[in-house]
């Protein structure tokens, strides 16, 4: 099975995989932090240092990234939730990841992950922003990699 682009509209970068598990085990992957490491195919992703015990809309969880070799931490806030069917956190700058998750069956998920950059209202030339650092190209490369790297992870 193969990663496939998902039209999303303008200013959202979205793919989608089917994955050998059920949707409450990569929900649960998903909606931890502390393993955003484990998923993360672009590179970026390094540990997380802070998070609640549980996450719940309005939750904030730190972690540390590196980019070209710079490491960074950035705060993200949780900005939606839905028990074995979605996840949202917002990164400091605005933009959305959203991770989806359709069951197709008690053994079979679809999972999409979603790179949104429609909210990033504290940018006022957002579109000249993710444009010259080139986030379309590198985040549909990272999404692609994440996702097949989560679906080798259960490949039977």
């Amino acid at each position: 099975m193969t990663v496939t682009v998902v039209d999303a509209g303008a200013q959202q970068i979205s793919r989608s995989v089917e994955v050998a598990a059920p949707a409450a085990e990569l929900y649960a992957f998903a909606a931890d932090p502390r393993r955003h490491c484990e998923l993360d195919g672009s590179g970026t992703v390094r540990d997380n240092i802070r998070m609640p015990a549980e996450l719940a809309v309005g939750s904030k969880f730190s972690t540390n990234m590196k980019v070209l070799g710079v490491p960074y931490r950035i705060t993200s806030t949780v900005t939606a939730l839905k028990p074995n069917e979605l996840v949202e956190w917002r990164h400091p700058v605005g933009h959305r990841w959203r991770w989806e998750f359709a069951s197709l069956s008690p053994t079979l998920t679809r999972v999409t992950e979603t790179f949104d950059y429609r909210t990033a209202g504290a940018l006022k030339n957002k579109l000249k922003y993710y444009t010259l650092i080139g986030a379309r190209k590198s985040n549909a490369s990272g999404i692609e990699a994440t996702l097949a790297k989560l679906r080798d992870r259960y490949a039977r």
